[in-house]
């Protein structure tokens, strides 16, 4: 395991200081911790604090004109650069935060009020939100074991009403997306997708995001890299593109240099990024290749050790190469062997998993306030009607599959010494669980 020898040597000497402290924290505090932070908050320090002080010195915050002041410094633009140069997206818009990319990335597609949108029952409640607030009705369809929707559950959904597919990828991974284009293409609707925990992960050599008409990817406190606070659109189109452009910024059309007289070619609202965020996302989206190859090697060590336990498997990957290796996502024979492991690991001082078929956030099954209509204010749900029952949905594949599902988040700093004990922890932790269940 000699690849992890090289992890603690990446940077300057500032930047290193900084990895030692939260090296230390990782698994000191491992125990503790229930959503284990991405790789994007283990790796920082001096590269940050340098393009963060650029801006800084301009005293311009904010991504657009002000060009004589501002020194030929545009983070946002260099950020929107590094996301197209690593992604292979023609065009990259960034915004405030992962859930304003899948609403500017649905408006930019033509997806908005009345239109029948499938979703997945197994993502972050951003996705299902954007599209409620889009004026768009929820139609929520089966997951596989890749963790996205899958092309027979896209199906079974469609009705004439159908508009479009926001596909969501994951816990790093892919959907299986030659099935599901074909379904798209087939029934002529709208794909859009919702990467946001899956940016670096690719299927047959595209990025996930650049299949549909639109993409995006998020960079919260959370992910494979993190602007704090922020995430970007992608598309290969560049209609749709500009169309972001314009709604995440009240439909300005940012031409000149005179804000106050630009025109508006569309109604918008405000997601914009800030220079600060997007000079922290710059630097983190130029780590992710190295990111991704320590998380592969991890991954695939985990696998090897974990997967030799009768009983355990793992979750479906389209594209083995294609892996941002996030997390790993384990399966148990079914739902009551999957809670007497979280039951051993919560004994164990096993942490850093999480438990989806219980987490309120990612999961259909806590969504209380969706299936009850619990709005601020009216959306077109209760204007329209829902096109399904929302309390008494009928998913048993999905509820099936996540029952099933544990998924460790992956640190890319971990020593081989912290694996190792983490390893025979949830060896130990696994097995007795099992045992019981036999």
């Amino acid at each position: 395991m000699g690849f992890f020898r090289t992890t603690f040597n990446l940077f300057g000497n500032k930047t290193r200081s900084v990895l030692k402290v939260n090296i230390s924290r990782g698994f000191g505090t491992f125990a503790a911790l229930k959503q284990n932070p991405m790789a994007g908050t283990e790796f920082y320090g001096a590269e940050e604090r340098k393009e963060i002080n650029d801006v800084l010195e301009t005293g311009i915050f904010f991504r657009f004109n002000h060009d004589a002041q501002r020194n030929n410094i545009w983070k946002a633009k260099e950020f929107e650069a590094e996301v197209a140069k690593l992604t292979g997206a023609k065009y990259a818009h960034a915004v405030s935060s992962g859930s304003t990319a899948v609403s500017c990335a649905l408006a930019a597609a033509g997806v908005g009020a009345g239109d029948e949108v499938i979703v997945p029952p197994f993502t972050y409640i951003a996705s299902v939100e954007a599209v409620i607030f889009a004026g768009a009705l929820p139609v929520f369809a089966e997951i596989d074991e890749t963790l996205c929707l899958s092309a027979e559950g896209i199906k079974k959904a469609i009705t004439p009403k159908t508009k479009a597919v926001l596909l969501v990828h994951m816990c790093g991974q892919m959907a299986q997306m030659d099935e599901i284009m074909q379904v798209i293409n087939d029934h002529k609707l709208i794909l859009v997708e919702d990467a946001g925990q899956a940016m670096a992960a690719s299927y047959k050599g595209i990025s996930t995001g650049l299949f549909g008409a639109t993409g995006c990817y998020s960079f919260d406190f959370f992910k494979i890299a993190t602007a704090g606070e922020g995430g970007v659109m992608v598309t290969n189109n560049e209609n749709a593109y500009k169309l972001a452009d314009n709604y995440s910024d009240h439909g300005h059309d940012h031409i000149g240099n005179n804000r106050g007289m630009e025109n508006h070619l569309v109604l918008g609202f405000n997601y914009r990024i800030s220079e600060l965020h997007a000079a922290i996302g710059l630097v983190q989206t130029r780590r992710v290749p190295m990111i991704r190859e320590k998380n592969n090697q991890i991954k695939k060590h985990l696998m090897k050790e974990l997967g030799g336990i009768a009983g355990v498997s793992f979750a479906t990957l389209p594209d083995p190469n294609g892996d941002s290796a996030t997390f790993l996502n384990m399966f148990l024979p079914n739902t009551s062997a999957a809670q007497k492991v979280v039951d051993e690991f919560n004994k164990n001082g096993v942490g850093g998993f999480n438990y989806w078929f219980t987490n309120m956030y990612h999961f259909i099954n806590q969504w209380d306030h969706i299936k009850e209509g619990r709005v601020a204010a009216k959306t077109n749900v209760q204007l329209l009607g829902a096109p399904q029952d929302y309390a008494n949905m009928n998913l048993p594949k999905t509820q099936e599959t996540i029952g099933r599902l544990i998924s460790f988040s992956i640190k890319a700093t971990w020593s081989e010494q912290e694996l190792a004990e983490l390893i025979a922890k949830m060896s130990t932790s696994i097995r007795a669980a099992l045992a019981q269940t036999a």
